[in-house]
């Protein structure tokens, strides 16, 4: 077994070593979510945090790990007498983003449990992390079936196992731990708001501290045992504390005056439903402990603030998390002056003062504002480069309100990722047949099972009530759900969409389709074209909000290379095939048809537009063109790409007009 990274040695990253503390504190807390980019140790914080759980009671031999002072009735090992029991370390079990559901609940043999009636129940990780931590990285990449048994088995506590008819119930009380990176896809507000708190980390900007990362991660891999024994006794210094922290837990006293911050203060922030209420108030008792205090202050309820509002009180996805601290210090002060035991600006070196959780190791200079969860502003780079000939470059313009759209999807039936968008062969979904299973049976098609079987009840001497069900005679449902696409944008940047007001309403019209393919769990991408070449702002990713970011600083001029945007198109598609082969593409061309530059820009366009029609790729030119005179070149494009044209008042959900709705639709009278 390799040796864990200390966690006392992690440099800086305050608040996400505070956030998983607390969780060791009170697991009641709820779990923490760790966004962040890539490269922060937010797994190996996550990691070095189970080396410092205490041990759990459990009764011996039992696969649900339960507890022998208050045994589960109803657990599949069970029944189990009272006392006795044997202690262990807490697991820490981690979640793959690729898990099927039978790893993730556990396998029924449902071939014993139709012929012999028997429960054959193989557990699954949600077994293993009763009691424990759930840790899942890259959680916001999780197929959206785990996502719903993990919410499931959240709100529960317990896992269900059901397989036509014949169920399997246990206890799944778990510490739940996520790491993301949001570049690559946000979460499902459904799942976001099952994490107790939220931090935001990100590699320090100061040099020295740099260093001492370095350094120590350095040592840590010519001798990881050597590494961990000099911060042993940091170590269980700090064991001991979560070990006392928890003993003082309920001793810890919420009075009226902190409940009334803390009520005015999600009331302030407008947050959905009364689970935050309650998370802060478990968060500042949770904080209190851990500072040795049996008393709730008004600096406990500012950290609880800090830590479990961020993530609940978003309302567009592609607006950042973060709270207004002067608005948090204006709510708690006017609702803390009746109480003299909220002191709204205690001495944070006085006595039970001082919430982060030690340091070791060298003096560094403090991260970034202190741990205060707040991520620098990074600059976005310049879209587009320098003016092109035929037009100067004009200044970004902001987006019109976004709108809903109509539906867009990808004809045929597909295989990709689980989402909400063409239709596809799913796990989930619809039962539409039957066929023999390939491999481990996953859905079972009772009818079609009994069906097979029923010829053969002679030959295999059946005498009694029970169908005699053989191997052979298993079926494997066909399901047919929805699939996540790739909808790639190509934009027209040039001159001739430079207007303002022409302008901001295709940025609304694009803005809107993000939204869409937000909420529908597709991957994104985004090509400009304009002057003489066509670039990729956006290569095809998860995360939706950046390509909003990049939709917002999007400058236009020049000519119109129509052609090059089609090309470049062409050449990330073939990439993506080649990495995700089952995951469909929708071509999303936003322009007014008209192409310029070069010699005969036009017919060059329209040949680039039938590379994309030769390989049955989905099109949709959303067409700009706007005027009492048109000419009708976007309707031209479409006809080459195999696709349909749709105007910006038709893309509308609520529009009078009709939108073919698949682009089969267009081909076919083509």
């Amino acid at each position: 077994m390799s040796t864990p990274y200390p966690f006392t040695a992690i440099v800086g990253m305050d608040d996400l070593r505070l956030g998983l503390l607390l969780n060791a504190v009170s697991p009641a807390v709820g779990g923490v979510l760790v966004r962040g980019e890539k490269g922060t140790a937010k797994s190996t914080a996550v990691r070095a945090l189970s080396a410092l759980i205490p041990e759990v009671p459990v009764v011996s031999g039992c696969r649900f790990s339960c507890d022998p002072a208050s045994p589960d009735p109803a657990c599949p090992d069970g029944p189990h007498e009272l006392g006795g029991g044997v202690a262990r370390p807490a697991r820490m079990v981690e979640l793959p983003v690729g898990a099927s559901e039978d790893r993730l609940v556990g396998a029924l043999d449902i071939e014993r449990a139709l012929a012999e009636g028997v429960k054959a129940f193989e557990p699954g990780l949600l077994a293993d992390a009763h009691r424990g931590i759930l840790y899942v990285d890259e959680v916001n990449l999780l197929h959206d079936h785990l996502v719903d048994l993990l919410l499931d088995a959240a709100a529960m506590g317990a896992s269900y196992v059901e397989r036509e008819g014949v169920s399997v119930r246990h206890a799944a009380r778990f510490l739940l731990v996520g790491t993301m990176n949001p570049e690559e896809g946000e979460l499902r507000p459904q799942l976001l708001d099952r994490f107790g708190l939220t931090v935001e980390v990100a590699a320090s900007r100061e040099p020295d501290q740099r260093v001492e990362v370095v350094r120590r991660r350095l040592a840590y891999d010519d001798d990881p045992a050597g590494f961990a024994a000099r911060w042993a006794d940091e170590e269980s210094a700090l064991r001991a504390r979560i070990v006392a922290a928890r003993a003082l837990l309920p001793d810890v006293r919420l009075g009226d005056g902190a409940l009334r911050q803390i009520a005015a203060t999600c009331a302030a922030f407008e947050v959905d439903g009364m689970r935050a209420d309650i998370v802060m108030a478990r968060t500042a008792t949770a904080l209190a402990a851990w500072a040795g205090r049996t008393e709730v202050l008004a600096e406990d309820v500012r950290q609880a603030a800090l830590l479990a509002l961020p993530h609940r009180r978003r309302r567009n996805p592609f607006d950042a998390p973060g709270l207004d601290e002067n608005k948090l210090d204006e709510t708690l002060e006017d609702f803390g002056d009746d109480d003299p035991e909220l002191d709204p600006d205690p001495d944070p070196d006085g006595p039970g003062g001082g919430g982060q959780p030690p340091q070791g190791g060298p003096e560094v200079p403090p991260q970034g504002d202190g741990g205060q969860g707040e991520v620098p502003a990074q600059a976005e780079p310049a879209e587009g480069g320098t003016p092109q000939a035929g037009g100067g470059e004009q200044q970004p313009v902001g987006a019109a309100e976004p709108f809903r759209t109509k539906m867009l999807s990808v004809p045929g039936l597909g295989e990709g990722a689980a989402g909400r968008r063409s239709r596809a062969r799913t796990e989930h979904g619809r039962t539409t047949g039957a066929r023999r299973p390939q491999g481990a049976l996953t859905k079972l098609h009772l009818a079609a099972t009994m069906q097979a079987a029923a010829p053969h009840q002679r030959a295999r001497g059946r005498s009694g009530r029970g169908l005699v069900v053989r191997r052979d005679d298993l079926r494997q449902a066909n399901r047919e759900g929805r699939e996540g696409n790739l909808v790639l944008f190509v934009v027209d940047a040039s001159g001739s969409m430079a207007a303002r007001q022409r302008m901001s309403a295709v940025k609304g019209a694009v803005l809107s389709l993000l939204l869409d393919a937000y909420q529908r769990r597709d991957k994104v991408g985004l090509i400009t074209f304009r002057g003489k070449d066509a670039e990729v702002a956006l290569p095809p990713t998860s995360s939706v909000d950046a390509a909003a970011a990049r939709l917002q600083t999007l400058p236009t001029g020049g000519r119109t290379p129509l052609a090059a945007g089609l090309l470049k198109a062409h050449d990330v598609l073939r990439v993506e095939r080649m990495r995700d082969p089952s995951r469909r593409p929708l071509l999303v061309v936003v322009t007014d048809g008209r192409a310029t530059g070069g010699v005969d820009p036009v017919a060059l366009a329209s040949r680039a537009a039938r590379l994309h029609s030769a390989e049955g790729t989905a099109a949709i030119v959303v067409d700009c063109e706007s005027g009492p005179v048109r000419l009708g070149l976007s309707s031209t494009l479409a006809v080459d790409l195999g696709g349909t044209a749709v105007t910006l008042d038709e893309l509308r959900a609520d529009s009078i007009a009709g939108l073919v709705r698949d682009v089969q639709t267009a081909r076919r009278a083509a």
